[in-house]
């Protein structure tokens, strides 16, 4: 009886050890989890520097960009139309 006793109180205690290890291995999980999601939104956050850092322009700075250089296309072909007749 006694014995039985002694085995019910070990096995108590492998229990409360297996429990408190669950716990543990959950909140280890959970962190991990949080770690992830905060890496996911950094990489977003750093993906987008870097794409606006290569562009370096509005699209309205581009749009006059490209007009000004369609402008000196056109000002060399009048040029060029001049010089052959």
């Amino acid at each position: 009886m006694e014995k039985m006793e002694e085995e019910k109180m070990n096995l108590r205690l492998d229990i409360d050890v297996q429990k408190l290890e669950a716990k543990k291995l959950r909140k280890g999980k959970n962190k991990a989890e949080e770690d992830l999601d905060s890496l996911k939104t950094d990489y977003k956050k750093l993906r987008l520097s870097m794409r606006i850092a290569r562009l370096g322009k509005t699209s309205e700075q581009w749009h006059e960009e490209i007009q000004e250089e369609k402008n000196n296309v056109d000002g060399w072909e009048m040029k060029f139309q001049e010089v052959q007749t």
